[in-house]
């Protein structure tokens, strides 16, 4: 018994649709988890707030209009004065708070009251950079300390 040719490629592809379709279906269902938030990373992110060694962040909320963090100088013997606070879109350079070295802290809201700025609803997830802008009591020279904030708004 011979086979033809058109027998032999006429199995190949139905072989190739079988598993075109399958393959198709596989990725119309994970279309359908990502467009409805099933597959967002975000949602399993940790809960975190970042600075630079030497400063510590030892609480921090985030609210629909404002910022609040607790920050504190881990360096001993260095004493800073914080100047100005960017977190994400908000920002306020009225400050003159002492941090001495050694592990002090200081409640710092962003805007301070009056000010407002927009963090998203209840419940949405925030990523903000920061910054805060200080000047070394000792040696009187104005930098710039980074990190990261990663939380919920509240």
């Amino acid at each position: 018994m011979r086979i033809s040719a058109n027998s032999k490629a006429q199995a190949a592809m139905e072989f190739l649709m079988t598993y075109g379709w399958a393959i198709l279906v596989v990725l119309a269902a994970i279309a359908a988890l990502a467009y409805f938030g099933v597959l967002s990373p975000a949602k399993f992110l940790p809960e975190k707030c970042i600075l630079e060694p030497g400063f510590l962040c030892e609480g921090y909320k985030v609210e629909t209009s404002k910022i609040t963090l607790i920050i504190s100088n881990t360096v001993e013997g260095r004493t800073v004065t914080i100047n100005s606070i960017t977190v994400g879109s908000c920002s306020d350079t009225n400050y003159n708070t002492e941090l001495v070295g050694g592990g002090s802290s200081s409640k710092l809201e962003i805007p301070k009251i009056g000010g407002s700025c927009n963090n998203g609803a209840v419940k949405d997830r925030y990523k903000g950079d920061i910054a805060i802008g200080y000047t070394e009591k000792n040696t009187n020279l104005t930098k710039t300390m980074y990190g990261n904030l990663n939380t919920k708004v509240e």
